[in-house]
């Protein structure tokens, strides 16, 4: 049995209708990055000890409980720093815009090497964040018997079509647009590499054609807890997950060790 500490993180799925249809944005992990390094995955991360600290200056948290609240500013905040999209409104009301939006990109920096708290960045520029922008995706929990554990919620959000996402250079070395069968294609032919649980969600998002699709998928779905699992049978050993957990597969059989 693992006992160490599991690790509350946020992952973010923004997407877009592309010219052939639904598009999410994914990064490269940084190859020195002590988990998935070098895997195409959805940006996000870690949630901070003070991403709770915040209510009070995010839309859409009403009747949440701080955990969650955490889990949702701490995907806004990641989003931000890792590949420059701010899921934030101005005093006005309004979802900021990219020529705005140009003017923060210092910002990411400080906020990551925390120079600059959260609450410090969003008073001094009279934002709030968006919260009730994301609509919960997905819920995996690391297994037990990896040595570094995350509990991640996965939020979809519909990009703001007017800002211009990037990575980071720090800990996504590379980003793009994609279908999700191009991902997923790619993952086939060796030129990605897509961790289970980054594929079983890429999957997921492939049923839908477009952003609305994508939205009332989510919104209608009964979002299970996974925690994977492995089995030793006959013929080797498989990673498991519940049945009724929403995915195409339960089960996949694992590649034997070399």
């Amino acid at each position: 049995m693992n006992d160490q500490a599991i690790i509350p993180a946020a992952t973010i799925l923004l997407v877009r209708d592309g010219p052939t249809g639904l598009e999410v944005f994914m990064v490269v992990r940084h190859h020195q990055i002590d988990f998935a390094s070098g895997a195409l995955v959805f940006p996000g991360g870690k949630v901070d000890a003070n991403d709770a600290s915040v209510t009070d200056l995010c839309d859409g948290v009403d009747g949440l409980d701080d955990g969650e609240i955490a889990m949702q500013v701490g995907a806004v905040r990641e989003a931000f720093e890792e590949c420059g999209v701010l899921l934030a409104r101005d005093s006005e009301g309004a979802v900021i815009r990219g020529d705005r939006l140009a003017s923060l990109q210092e910002d990411r920096a400080n906020l990551n090497s925390g120079d600059l708290s959260l609450r410090a960045f969003l008073e001094r520029e009279s934002l709030r964040l968006a919260c009730d922008l994301l609509v919960p995706f997905a819920h995996w929990i690391t297994p037990e018997m990896m040595p570094k554990r995350f509990d991640t919620k996965f939020y979809l959000v519909d990009a703001p079509n007017d800002q211009l996402l990037g990575h980071d250079g720090y800990e996504s070395v590379d980003s793009i647009w994609i279908s999700p069968a191009k991902a997923l294609e790619g993952n086939q032919d060796g030129t990605y590499t897509i961790i289970f649980p980054t594929r079983l969600n890429v999957e997921m998002l492939a049923e839908s054609s477009s952003v609305a699709e994508a939205v009332e998928a989510s919104q209608h779905r009964a979002i299970k807890t996974v925690l994977p699992w492995t089995e030793q049978r006959e013929d080797g050993n498989y990673l498991c997950i519940p049945a009724d957990a929403g995915y195409a597969i339960s089960e996949e059989r694992m590649p034997p060790r070399k």
